[in-house]
């Protein structure tokens, strides 16, 4: 296993549509090895491969988050199926360092993706397990959670980040 650089705002691969995985290759589970000690050494909840400058649909959440589980979570060509109710909740990104806000997601989420085996995984999440699995598909879409920002803390946002990495 080995980290991967995480790539940062402004990097275009954010902001990419990613591809489908049609095969479940070594080289899948290797960079699911890697994927999931990345996110651990940058103390993330989750990763996107977008994060990491490759555009497929994969993702893995941190254990943590799925109180039924011991092992981190991944997912390939994950969608979420349903969602109900709405929060506010603090979130913060990887690929935005230094930067926190409230943002509204699905307080609960239905999702389905395959696992590494190849089996059906079908979640219903609620807490921090739903709002990162929005944060992590929404990477695969080219979405960031700034995008989610209203008009006024977008503009709060870009101007503090500007400032920020000048």
């Amino acid at each position: 296993m080995s980290a991967i650089d995480i790539r940062v705002i402004p990097d275009p691969v954010l902001r990419k549509l990613s591809d489908p995985i049609n095969n479940i290759t070594d080289r899948i589970v290797t960079l699911t090895d890697d994927m999931v000690e990345t996110m651990i050494l940058a103390h993330g909840a989750g990763l996107a491969a977008p994060q990491i400058g490759l555009p497929i649909r994969l993702i893995v959440l941190e254990a943590s988050l799925n109180p039924l589980e011991k092992e981190p979570l991944i997912l390939i060509n994950p969608i979420i199926v349903e969602t109900q109710l709405e929060e506010n909740g603090e979130e913060g990104c990887l690929s935005v360092p230094g930067y926190y806000e409230y943002v509204k997601r699905a307080k609960k989420v239905f999702a389905r993706g395959t696992g590494l085996n190849g089996d059906t995984i079908e979640l219903e999440s609620e807490g921090q397990l739903a709002r990162a699995l929005q944060h992590e598909i929404d990477h695969l879409n080219g979405v960031l959670f700034i995008d989610l920002l209203s008009p006024i803390k977008k503009s709060l946002f870009k101007k503090k980040y500007s400032r920020k990495n000048t």
